[in-house]
């Protein structure tokens, strides 16, 4: 069993869940891609061993009660992209974001439920579209079939976040090529889009980290050797703390708590 120790604040006031960038090459000269458009209290708990690097999907709580509205485009999507998440070619419930939503990054990992012709879906937000005017949305192979007949091609949507359906706790991914001098880390497995990422630094002061747009918090000076304490804010002033977290190059380090569902 881990050592990191957690707890989740709720906050009453639910903020809207949503916030671009193309295809980018990050601090380490990984090459990140993009899609194109063709086609209440406090809480200790322990954490578990659930893969959090591809949540699963399905719906969830409302998390902002603004309806957008575009266009659905579908491409060949694997679970990879700008987010810099995993590929994962069977989860085909994701989609990538128009770069207005996609907001530097700020919509990776959000859960999107989706309103077509013929159907409602929810996805998972893993990439950018630069090509996407706002409002629209580049979806999976697998998705698009299930809102509108593929030969179609692009179809008018409205959609909103929710939560995603996701369980277990959140997981910190620490990126490869991080060290105590130059530490990128990653929120995966959120029930929610994520807002801030801060670390308590060695004369015990939270330190905000900036996010970059290929998703990964990103502290230039490095935070040190660790274990680290972690603070992650979600969109809807939730807040999670973790203590302990120890590094792992290039792997994951699981957090002890969840965000609640939007209401």
């Amino acid at each position: 069993m881990s050592g990191v120790r957690g707890m989740w604040v709720a906050v009453s006031v639910c903020l809207a869940c949503g916030g671009g960038g193309g295809a980018s090459t990050d601090a380490t000269g990984e090459s990140v891609g993009a899609s194109d458009g063709e086609g209440p209290g406090t809480a200790t708990s322990a954490a578990s061993g659930a893969d959090p690097s591809e949540g699963p999907v399905g719906g969830g709580e409302v998390c902002d009660g603004e309806v957008h509205s575009g266009e659905a485009t579908y491409y060949a999507a694997d679970g990879s992209g700008n987010c810099s998440f995993d590929a994962n070619p069977g989860e085909p419930m994701v989609a990538a974001m128009n770069n207005v939503d996609y907001a530097a990054s700020a919509a990776c990992g959000a859960c999107v439920a989706i309103d077509g012709p013929d159907g409602s879906i929810t996805v998972r937000i893993v990439d950018s579209c630069p090509g996407c005017p706002q409002g629209d949305i580049d979806l999976s192979e697998g998705a698009f079939p299930m809102i509108a007949a593929m030969e179609l091609g692009r179809v008018p949507i409205s959609w909103r976040y929710v939560s995603c359906a996701t369980s277990g706790p959140i997981v910190y991914h620490f990126k490869e090529g991080s060290n105590e001098w130059w530490t990128a880390v990653q929120i995966r497995g959120h029930k929610n889009p994520i807002a801030t990422l801060e670390f308590k630094d060695a004369g015990g002061q939270w330190q905000a980290v900036p996010r970059l747009d290929y998703n990964y918090f990103v502290a230039e000076q490095g935070m040190g050797p660790g274990p680290y304490a972690f603070r992650v804010t979600d969109t809807a002033g939730n807040v999670l703390e973790d203590s302990g977290v120890s590094f792992v190059e290039a792997g994951d380090a699981p957090g002890a708590g969840q965000f609640p569902a939007c209401e």
